[in-house]
């Protein structure tokens, strides 16, 4: 989905400072890009604090000026049960998730252009607001960036930073590969489970980046997460029983 909303925001002109952990992802990502000049890139693993607080920074300098940034990196938990997760998985999670977007939000408000339209955009998921068993910690991460992003959008008001929260659904994207193996290297996960009704990631890049046009702060990517927070807001017991039974056949399938 990162690369997608790449390529998109270069095709309508945008520079773009891609960054990623995998330096090949990022390789890859600039061979097709429609405007090379359009993108630079940087090798970044937003879990570390110093680094991360530091990018905007460089980007600025690298670019002069800074309008905007989507936090779109995210990682998740191999599916098991809470006390089956290792300290370190946890804390992982946690660092990638949120406090990486915390960061790197809080760094480049430092450094935005202040005479123009800017923008702030964090990725959660539509594990963000309804409770998926077997995935509590990147639910509660998701939890945590949902209401640091609304809490952030009302602190800018009156400026001309713009917020938004981004709620995806099951999108078509390498996300699973995070979840095929547990802490022992154990696999836990089937990817063909995982792409069972996605959004493809291109069509997921066009509603954010339409979303961010509207200046909405909620953007909901996929008919399943417009749908799971409809239900869960009218019946949240009810929204988690089916969520608990769907996980429960999934994890028996792979026992």
């Amino acid at each position: 989905m990162g690369r997608e909303l790449t390529l998109k925001l270069i095709k309508m002109g945008t520079s773009i400072a891609a960054c990623d952990i995998n330096k090949k992802t990022l390789e890859d990502t600039a061979t097709l890009a429609a405007s090379p000049k359009h993108i630079r890139t940087y090798v970044l693993n937003v879990a570390d604090q110093e680094r991360a607080a530091a990018f905007p920074s460089m980007v600025k300098k690298d670019f002069g000026a800074l309008h905007g940034i989507i936090n779109n990196a995210g990682i998740i938990q191999p599916f098991v049960k809470i006390p089956e997760l290792t300290d370190e998985t946890i804390t992982r999670v946690m660092n990638v998730n949120f406090s990486g977007i915390v960061t790197l939000s809080r760094a480049v408000m430092k450094e935005l252009t202040i005479d123009a339209d800017t923008f702030i955009v964090n990725v959660s998921s539509m594990g963000g607001f309804l409770p998926v068993p077997g995935q509590a910690v990147y639910g509660a991460s998701k939890a945590a960036v949902k209401l640091f992003t609304e809490a952030l959008y009302g602190e800018m008001q009156g400026t001309r930073t713009h917020v938004s929260v981004v709620f995806p659904g099951a999108i078509a994207t390498n996300i699973s590969d995070s979840i095929t193996q547990n802490d022992a290297g154990e696999s836990h996960q089937n990817k063909d489970d995982m792409q069972y009704r996605t959004t493809p990631a291109d069509k997921a890049a066009d509603t954010i980046i339409r979303g961010i046009e509207q200046g909405k702060l909620r953007i909901f990517v996929g008919n399943d997460a417009k749908m799971m927070d409809k239900l869960y807001r009218l019946i949240p017991t009810r929204a988690i029983d089916m969520m608990a039974k769907r996980i429960g056949k999934m994890m028996k399938k792979e026992a």
